[in-house]
């Protein structure tokens, strides 16, 4: 296993770790395929393709209002196509820069699409090895996805970066302090995509989605995520409140149902959550492996290699898919 992650000297702060690299990091750039998959309940999910090894295919799931153009998708699809493996970064519905067709799009718990793009994967390559790696939202899903699923999977190993285990406490932690900048900046963009949503529809004429989302009343008051998910996600797929919906959706009551090899990375300091909400040893599935650096931020774990910064999530992806099992 690669060395353990220390912070470089000044970028021990955990905003630090989780801001620079989405202002900061240099574009990348990827020559990627695009597909899209119609999925049975009519709509629709993007799929961005890059490498053509035979080492295996890797499936790659962003956070909460990301994409396949997130930086950390981006600098993990890089190191793992130049080390022989394809890969497969998703854009959850209405992510891909172009509405989706129904008022829902995706939620902490939505597993169908992870699941369409699997079998994809599953029967066009059927004599390559399958990895998945989620990021934030992604991961829970991605967790949740590898529980529910999990006698029907042939999956070799899994691993799952800054996962909100516990939706109902991450949703108090980012009521505090600076983290309230973050959750500004995710419930703006959220409310923001639903208001792009209602005129793509009435352009469209797709008038009963269009309802749909009227009948989500006035969003402009709406600043916390309890109430985001009470009025919006909860209401639109099918919840009977916000409770329901963290209860049902946080990945942390399904890991134990994990079997196969799972490796889960969270700093200490992440600013979305606190450290109660992390699992315990006896929680976890038998296979798994919990690493918890005391610095990283959400999603960041910046370091210093060769005097210049990188990045040990990358390092340590390729480091864990390669190893024999």
């Amino acid at each position: 296993m690669l060395n353990p992650f220390t912070a470089p000297l000044g970028f021990s702060n955990p905003h630090i770790q989780t801001l620079w690299p989405s202002a900061f990091r240099p574009g990348i750039k990827l020559q990627r395929q695009r597909e899209r998959i119609d999925t049975e309940d009519n709509d629709f999910f993007d799929v961005d393709w890059y490498g053509a090894g035979q080492r295996g295919v890797v499936i790659l799931l962003h956070g909460l209002t990301g994409s396949s153009q997130s930086h950390y998708i981006l600098g993990l699809q890089r190191v793992l196509a130049d080390a022989g493996y394809r890969v497969a970064a998703i854009n959850f519905r209405g992510c891909s820069g172009e509405s989706n067709l129904k008022a829902g799009s995706y939620h902490a718990g939505f597993i169908d699409d992870i699941d369409q793009l699997y079998q994809l994967v599953r029967m066009r390559y059927r004599d390559l090895p399958v990895y998945s790696v989620g990021f934030s939202l992604g991961g829970n899903m991605m967790l949740k996805w590898l529980a529910e699923k999990a006698s029907n999977l042939q999956i070799e190993a899994a691993m799952a970066v800054s996962v909100p285990y516990c939706l109902a406490s991450c949703a108090d932690r980012v009521d505090q302090g600076f983290s309230k900048v973050y959750r500004y900046h995710l419930i703006s963009a959220m409310k923001q995509q639903i208001a792009e949503k209602k005129r793509y529809f009435a352009q469209q004429g797709i008038n009963d989605e269009l309802a749909r989302l009227n009948a989500l009343g006035d969003l402009r008051k709406v600043r916390s995520f309890w109430q985001f998910d009470h009025q919006v996600v909860a209401a639109l797929n099918g919840f009977d409140d916000v409770h329901d919906y963290y209860a049902q959706s946080s990945s942390l009551g399904y890991l134990k149902n994990i079997q196969l090899d799972t490796l889960l990375i969270n700093a200490l300091d992440d600013p979305f959550m606190s450290r109660s909400v992390l699992p315990k040893e006896h929680e976890l599935g038998k296979n798994m492996r919990l690493i918890n650096p005391e610095n990283g931020g959400h999603v960041g774990f910046m370091m210093k290699q060769q005097g210049r910064l990188a990045y040990w999530l990358e390092s340590l992806a390729l480091c864990f898919l390669n190893q024999p099992r």
